[in-house]
């Protein structure tokens, strides 16, 4: 374990009479190292202090290896261009052994206010090999109205990167997946969102709390309608989602470094399920894949444990196993540049 995550969150005070946005809130990503294939999750969270500083803590463990992190205190002063991080006592550490330590020293961040995107390069102290260290972070914002007419149709959209929506604090209850929302309130609501952009052990629930305004339009009663024809029964299934092309299932997610399905995985394959169950002739290959982070061998074991996950969850749903076939690409088919979460994902295609 060579590196620490410091506490840094920079933004960039733009030129002009914009004033800066306060950088106070959750903030997760990774840190990478050019050259390295090691990567360490991160999440830094700040509170506003006096004047125009603010003060925190950071969470930071090792890539595919949360039993190994480590908690600093930070503060930081502001400068002409953003934020200048200096580390603090460390507060917690887990994992560690004799000759093992993390790097620690100062950060600079800019702030992209439209993504709200930090991007920051460390200048470690030196010790051992710590050198530099690039941050990518990311935090939830609104960044639509706070505020919406009851009854009326609205698209919420929100910063953050891979998205997950539910509707109460304990996550039994997704809704929607990504930035953007569309949904009719009827009252004030709160909505409970995550990151899935490299999660730790610690990621934080952000709760979004928007507005109902007004009471809901009033709606005549509909006409009877006539009786409608018998319709055949798979006239009301929803659209297949297998077909003799790869298919990518978005929503199925796993921890980062794991092959453990996350719970808003389960809508897809339970349709999935039931897709197999009206097509009893159908067989399927599942084909697993990791992003390109790390080391080969390992993201080729991991894609291949990630296929059998999702065969396990289809034959525990009533799917016969000779009926899934499985195989893992590793890291070699990547849809997007590494380090990106989506690159973590599985494919299912029709076999003939």
């Amino acid at each position: 374990m060579k590196r620490s995550i410091w506490y840094g969150i920079g933004a960039l005070l733009l030129a002009g009479p914009v004033q800066a946005q306060s950088l106070a809130g959750v903030w997760q990503g990774v840190e990478t190292e050019t050259g390295e294939e090691g990567y360490w999750p991160t999440e830094i969270r700040l509170q506003g202090g006096k004047g125009s500083s603010l003060f925190g803590v950071q969470y930071q463990e090792v890539g595919f290896n949360p039993g190994i992190s480590v908690t600093f205190q930070i503060k930081a002063t502001r400068t002409a261009t953003g934020l200048q991080l200096e580390h603090g006592p460390k507060l917690d550490e887990t994992g560690s052994t004799r000759g093992s330590y993390w790097c620690d020293g100062a950060i600079t961040f800019t702030y992209d206010a439209a993504l709200e995107k930090l991007t920051g390069r460390a200048t470690y102290r030196p010790k051992g090999t710590c050198d530099m260290g690039v941050f990518t972070l990311y935090r939830i914002k609104l960044k639509s109205p706070g505020k919406v007419a009851a009854g009326v149709e609205s698209t919420l959209r929100v910063s953050g990167r891979n998205v997950l929506w539910y509707a109460d604090a304990e996550l039994k209850q997704p809704v929607a997946v990504g930035n953007t929302y569309r949904t009719k309130l009827s009252k004030t609501t709160t909505f409970y969102l995550k990151q899935g952009y490299y999660p730790t052990a610690q990621s934080s629930v952000v709760p979004i709390t928007v507005q109902v305004t007004g009471t809901p339009p009033k709606v005549a009663p509909p006409k009877p309608a006539p009786p409608a024809p018998t319709a055949r029964p798979d006239t009301a299934r929803p659209a297949p989602i297998v077909s003799a092309k790869p298919v990518v299932l978005p929503t199925v997610l796993f921890r980062v470094g794991t092959p453990e399905l996350l719970p808003e995985s389960s809508p897809a394959l339970d349709q999935l399920v039931a897709e197999l169950k009206s097509r009893p002739a159908l067989k399927i290959r599942v084909a697993g894949h990791a992003d390109r982070v790390g080391e080969p061998d390992k993201n080729q074991v991991l894609s291949e444990q990630r296929a059998e996950a999702v065969k396990a969850y289809l034959v525990k749903g009533g799917i016969a196993a000779e009926r899934i076939s499985t195989i893992g690409y590793g890291d070699a088919r990547p849809l997007h540049v590494s380090p990106d979460a989506r690159n973590r994902r599985v494919e299912v295609e029709e076999m003939k």
